[in-house]
């Protein structure tokens, strides 16, 4: 993606092919020009994230101001767990950052960290994931290029990932398509094969419950729904969550509200005018 170096810009890098089963995407966000504050809004999400910040700072907001003790300054990495609800960053001047999004059960292969344990979690990537981690910031930083960075990161997981990865399953893409893998892998996997083993696996390789991980798989799914009703026309929500299997309307409100703090008809709206909500734009 082209941009001039006063344009904020947001774009997805895919990982090398042997990685697709371990990293979705790679997530680059510049601000080059900007003045002033900057906010980055996220919606509640199964996966895990480390990101490099390589320029300016990044502070999580918590019940609306800047939570001045989990900042992530210049050369720092920081490691976030699947989050449960809706999430913002606060960018207090120009900023640019690396992220790197996980597989929740991928990563507890890589790395053996427990999930369960990591939802809702922010904090310095190398207290979470150790020394190699922290010596991986350091080279990232000194790189030319975002795509440096990428093909970079892919070597240092490609190997430990082809050595773990029968440990977390086959390829796999969207979000739904994982969490409908995860399911079968967890009531496939092992002697104890009920429903509540099945159900204990599945929250320690991904740290959220089944159930949480489907509503947010058929969520994304209306989302990539309603843009593709948005790009020739008027959105129809009865229909799309109809087709995205929700009970109605209001049920796909519910749970739109509660994964993103919007509602579907807000939410399109920012998504097409409100540059802190990059994330959904780029990922939809």
């Amino acid at each position: 993606m082209s941009s001039s170096p006063a344009t904020p810009y947001a774009r997805l890098i895919a990982p090398r092919r042997t990685l697709v089963s371990c990293v979705p995407a790679y997530v680059v966000r510049s601000t080059p020009g900007a003045s002033g504050p900057g906010f980055n809004h996220y919606p509640a999400t199964p996966l895990c994230s480390v990101s490099w910040q390589l320029r300016g700072s990044t502070a999580l907001v918590v019940d609306g101001a800047a939570a001045h003790d989990l900042v992530a300054h210049a050369g720092e990495a920081i490691f976030c767990g699947p989050q449960p609800a809706p999430w913002t960053t606060w960018n207090p001047g120009g900023a640019h950052f690396f992220v790197v999004l996980f597989y929740p059960d991928a990563l507890h292969a890589l790395s053996g960290v427990d999930m369960a344990a990591q939802v809702g979690q922010v904090a310095p990537a190398g207290e979470r994931l150790g020394a190699p981690w922290q010596a991986l910031t350091a080279a990232l930083a000194a790189l030319p290029s975002d795509t440096a960075r990428a093909a970079l990161v892919d070597d240092f997981l490609d190997r430990r990932w082809q050595t773990v990865r029968g440990q977390a399953g086959l390829e796999r893409g969207v979000l739904g398509d994982w969490v409908r893998r995860l399911a079968v892998q967890a009531a496939s996997s092992g002697m104890g094969r009920s429903a509540r083993v099945a159900e204990r696996r599945v929250k320690a390789w991904a740290g959220l419950p089944m159930r949480t991980l489907l509503r947010m798989g058929r969520a994304e799914q209306a989302l990539l729904a309603a843009r593709a009703e948005q790009a020739d026309g008027k959105i129809s929500w009865a229909d799309v969550a109809a087709d995205a299997g929700y009970a109605d309307q209001s049920h796909l409100t519910r749970e739109t509200r509660a994964l993103t703090g919007l509602s579907p008809a807000a939410l399109a709206y920012v998504m097409a005018h409100d540059e802190s909500y990059w994330m959904y734009r780029i990922w939809s």
